[in-house]
């Protein structure tokens, strides 16, 4: 195929088996479309003319993409990210005049304890926009950034998809909350032998102080799990649980009253607290804007 004959190829149609790929499933990918089910089912049956392949065959409740599907989309997704791009060059942004809608993710402790600051300072600057946020800890992440539920993260990021792209904000360290008075900081006995509160998205029992420990030869006793930040305060409060948390976290929690912070008894290196986002919004003026203002307010220059 020449560059004359793409005039026959509606673009739209690369869009849609891009979105198939992604979801492995056609009301999946329609509903992301904001299309109906038969109009993506119509998209999927011309790209297999195009193309000359099935592209997507169900097997069972799921639909796998064929080998040709795998050789394509690995070509297409760097060329629309590149069509993109260009595109994105040539708009502007004007913050105090923008009705854009951004969509972002955060994990709980980042919406917990940053989030109000830079919605204060976003809500400033541009007052028409609107943030979406998503939960988005170390496992979902890479998932919403690649289907586009989410253009720019921050947490704790681990395997990121190929085309993200990373840029360290702040180094946290741990601190330990409690709400009695005993005088001075925990030893590593008392820290062990004290109840622990935890903060699990997903229930998970086991983090990274337990691996510490363990090096050490010993264990913590976790008596409560929760799976966010906003409550943490009130169910420390008139108890003699510990909770290890993110500096940033400990410093917003002690504030409301009725606790205080300490140092953990551990040596442990600080956490890199990261911004990731998708290449293909790297030049997107808007997004810059965003990043720029994420980067000034949850950073700790």
């Amino acid at each position: 195929m020449n560059r004359s004959d793409l005039r026959g190829i509606d673009f739209k149609l690369l869009v849609m088996f891009e979105t198939l790929m992604q979801e492995r499933s056609v009301s999946r990918a329609a509903e992301r479309l904001f299309l109906g089910q038969p109009a993506t089912s119509a998209a999927l049956a011309r790209l297999r003319d195009i193309f000359d392949d099935p592209l997507l065959v169900r097997t069972g409740r799921q639909m796998v993409p064929t080998a040709r599907a795998l050789e394509i989309y690995a070509q297409l997704q760097p060329a629309l990210d590149a069509i993109s791009s260009v595109l994105s060059q040539t708009s502007t942004f004007e913050p105090a005049t923008s009705e854009a809608v951004f969509r972002v993710g955060f994990t709980d402790d980042v919406e917990f304890a940053l989030l109000p600051a830079l919605l204060k300072r976003l809500r400033g600057e541009a007052p028409g926009i609107v943030l979406v946020v998503r939960r988005a800890d170390f496992h979902l992440m890479p998932q919403l950034l690649n289907t586009g539920d989410i253009t720019v993260a921050v947490g704790y990021a681990r395997e990121l998809p190929a085309n993200a792209k990373q840029k360290i904000l702040r180094h946290s360290r741990p601190k330990v909350l409690r709400a009695d008075g005993q005088p001075g900081g925990l030893s590593l006995d008392e820290y062990c032998e004290r109840p622990h509160a935890l903060v699990s998205f997903d229930g998970d029992l086991h983090g990274y102080v337990d691996d510490l420990l363990a090096a050490l030869g010993r264990k913590r006793r976790i008596v409560l799990a929760v799976p966010q930040f906003n409550s943490l305060a009130s169910l420390l409060k008139d108890t003699d649980m510990i909770a290890t948390v993110p500096e940033y976290a400990a410093d917003v929690l002690a504030a409301q009253g009725g606790l205080r912070v300490d140092e953990l008894p551990l040596e442990r290196a600080p956490s890199p607290l990261s911004m990731v986002w998708q290449s293909v919004h790297d030049t997107d003026p808007a997004e810059r804007w965003l990043r720029a203002r994420i980067q000034m307010v949850l950073g700790d220059d």
